[in-house]
């Protein structure tokens, strides 16, 4: 029987020592987020129905009701639930190998020089991966129990090379201190530093798997009726939810992954957004993500979310959700449309502004457009 052991503790040394002996021991592991309120996490534990608790003390303790893994399995991580009920989604040992060799391959890791910085919470695939990949390929590795900015730089002076971050961290920091930035999470800023990479990628697909637009080597993608499809070694084994396994990918391997967009001739993915994102407004399609970036433009505003809401008239209208910032003229709904309209077509102006305190996002920085609506 292949234990499923949940990492019920802080992220750290201690925590990258119980990821190594559950793996020794031939176990699997699922990391529990330690941010989650007791409902939540009690709800995730339904999900995922671990056997066995690795808790701040270190030690390993029995669960009942627990279902044992599939020989092969290396972990199981929780989607971010973006729109809703997270996943819970298991990697095989196959899968994390090669997700960690083909990143290490494209960044030209080298353990002898090059140190990884993990400051993104492990619960998540984007900060999981960085550990898993670290100890898959022998390089070195610091993790920090989150991220700070002057953690982070303090980080990089005392020899971390890389990091993986999302872009609210990124506008944070000195990025000169790294050599190379793995970039995820979120949409990326047009202002990105060069030594920066935009990942697109998910917890299927055990971390990024398209860097810059191009696949990684042996990652296959196909665009079927507008929506991606990725075939690849990093493929995660199945969804886990209670009792039960489910595999989404066809016969031939492909799995859709709901998110929408475009392969161009040369190979190159260009992706739109999730299929649930797009606005459908008196017949024209609208997508948050070039709306959202021409009014972040303004000055008083600091963050924006583009969403939908139904509209008796038009079927769904786009509305603005923006967080003002401290200082500075408060924008009306006509400057915001203005600035759009200038730019898009009409229809992708908004018809409605909320101005709210601070924007429903994950851990990794994306926004939850479903408690908007």
């Amino acid at each position: 029987m292949v234990e499923l052991v949940m990492l019920d503790m802080a992220p750290g040394a201690a925590f990258v020592e119980a990821l190594e002996r559950t793996w020794l021991a031939g176990n699997a592991v699922f990391p529990l987020d330690q941010r989650l309120p007791t409902a939540d996490a009690a709800r995730s534990v339904a999900i995922v129905r671990p056997t066995a608790v690795i808790g701040s003390d270190g030690e390993q303790r029995a669960l009942d009701n627990g279902l044992p893994v599939a020989d092969g399995d290396a972990v199981v991580v929780t989607t971010s639930g973006t729109t809703g009920k997270p996943k819970a989604v298991v990697h095989t040992h196959e899968s994390i190998a090669a997700s960690a060799i083909a990143t290490s391959a494209y960044l030209n890791v080298d353990p002898a020089s090059d140190r990884w910085l993990a400051c993104l919470p492990p619960t998540h695939i984007g900060g999981l991966a960085v550990i898993m990949r670290a100890l898959l390929t022998g390089t070195p590795l610091t993790v920090q129990p989150r991220f700070e900015p002057s953690l982070a730089e303090a980080a990089a002076h005392s020899g971390a090379t890389l990091v993986s971050l999302v872009t609210r961290a990124l506008r944070q920091i000195d990025t000169s201190l790294f050599r190379s930035i793995l970039l995820g999470g979120a949409a990326p800023p047009t202002d990105r530093p060069p030594n920066s990479i935009a990942t697109w990628g998910m917890t299927e697909t055990g971390s990024g798997c398209v860097y810059d637009g191009w696949p990684l080597p042996e990652v296959e993608l196909r665009a079927v009726d507008g929506e991606i499809h990725v075939r690849a070694p990093m493929l995660f084994r199945c969804y886990r939810d209670g009792a039960s396994e489910s595999d989404p990918r066809d016969i031939h391997g492909w799995f859709s992954t709901n998110d929408l967009g475009s392969i161009a001739p040369d190979g190159r993915l260009s992706v739109s957004g999730r299929r649930g994102d797009v606005i459908n407004t008196g017949g024209e399609k609208v997508w948050p993500g070039p709306v959202e970036v021409l009014l972040s433009a303004h000055p008083g505003i600091a963050e924006v979310a583009v969403f939908a809401r139904p509209d008796h008239e038009w079927g769904q209208r786009v509305v603005a959700a923006v967080v003002l910032s401290a200082g500075r003229v408060t924008p009306t709904l006509d400057d915001l449309r203005d600035l759009v309209k200038a730019n898009l077509g009409v229809w992708h102006a908004p018809r409605e502004l909320v101005v709210v305190e601070q924007l429903p996002k994950t851990a990794l920085g994306k926004v939850q457009r479903h408690q908007l609506k």
